[in-house]
């Protein structure tokens, strides 16, 4: 009997790693905790390590050794996977190449309110050359003030805001655009019904004159429980966003690779027609949030998605801001016009 339950509980544990591994295979990517799991992937090749060596401890006692051995099998080859798959999508790049002409470099960092404060975001804008500066979670007068420290730096922005009520910083988001890729109208609005983002707001800026990219600072709402319906409402109202042809999008998407299965429509996209920075810089095992723990056992839910007319050439996660007060990490893509 107890080897009936043993090889019960030793195939349960193999079909739940396997769906947390890859829940996309059974389309299962957006559903609440197993979406959690599998975020927090790096997080979970070191349980499975930690398993199988309790289990291999466990395995001594001489009636439990098959069992034991069973289940330290699982969580071995489960480890190998997930590890296979962060190693597979990239654990970084240290630097940025060197900008093109008609290079656009775009900063994105949800700021938990502008908690590492203007100067340090201002800071990391201008020494990256940042033409766009997408900020979750940034009031309109942070904006301001960190455009203002960039002018004088010599790197003059445009700012624009979206707001949803005026108390919580979790609900604006900021957009800095340089004047050098044009004058740029907002489409996006916080009035009632406007198309958006359905709890912390999104802003989309259009080009005055038609000509330069479709700019979109995004927030999707987190993955809890209660917000589950409208997340998943928001990643498919962002992937509508990415089906012309010629979009920047940036920002705190609260998803992973992994959780937008499916929306991409062909030819290498993840999000509508557009293509994932990290994904395509062998950057996207890096988390970028919580700031709390290293980098490859957090989760890459702050992203940059470029249409298919955009070379997307170099990617940056900052780990020297871990301790600047945000719980997210920043980022830094550069991109490249095709042709």
């Amino acid at each position: 009997m107890f080897k009936f339950f043993g090889a019960l509980l030793t195939l349960a544990l193999a079909v739940g790693l396997l769906i947390v591994t890859w829940p996309q295979l059974f389309g299962l990517q957006t559903t609440h905790i197993i979406a959690q799991i599998t975020a927090m992937r790096g997080l979970l090749v070191a349980c499975c390590a930690v398993g199988m060596i309790v289990f291999l401890l466990i395995g001594i006692v001489r009636p439990l050794r098959a069992f034991a051995g069973g289940m330290a099998v699982v969580l071995l080859l489960a480890g190998l996977g997930n590890a296979g798959i962060l190693f597979f999508r990239g654990t970084g790049q240290e630097a940025l190449p060197a900008a093109g002409e008609g290079a656009v470099t775009v900063l994105s960092w949800n700021t938990l309110g502008s908690a590492p404060g203007v100067a340090a975001i201002a800071r990391l804008a201008i020494e990256s050359g940042a033409d766009v500066v997408a900020l979750p979670e940034t009031r309109q007068e942070d904006g301001v003030a960190i455009a203002v420290a960039m002018r004088e730096a010599g790197r003059p922005m445009w700012v624009h805001t979206e707001a949803v009520g005026q108390i919580a910083a979790a609900h604006s988001t900021t957009v800095l655009i340089s004047p050098r890729l044009g004058r740029y109208e907002q489409v996006t609005s916080n009035a009632e019904g406007t198309d958006n983002t359905r709890v912390v707001p999104s802003i989309v800026m259009a080009p005055s004159d038609g000509v330069g990219p479709t700019i979109i600072a995004s927030h999707a709402v987190s993955p809890s429980g209660a917000q589950m319906d409208n997340w998943r409402e928001d990643l498919d109202w962002l992937a509508k966003q990415c089906e012309g042809d010629n979009v920047i999008i940036a920002g705190d998407f609260n998803a992973t690779l992994d959780s937008m299965a499916g929306l991409g429509t062909g030819g290498g996209a993840t999000l509508g027609r557009c293509h994932d920075a990290a994904k395509e810089t062998g950057n996207a095992a890096l988390g970028t949030w919580p700031t709390d723990i290293p980098a490859l056992l957090g989760s890459p839910i702050d992203h940059v998605f470029a249409s298919p007319g955009w070379k997307i050439t170099g990617m940056q996660v900052h780990t020297e801001f871990d301790r600047a007060g945000s719980d997210h990490r920043p980022i830094t893509v550069r991109l490249e016009p095709r042709g």
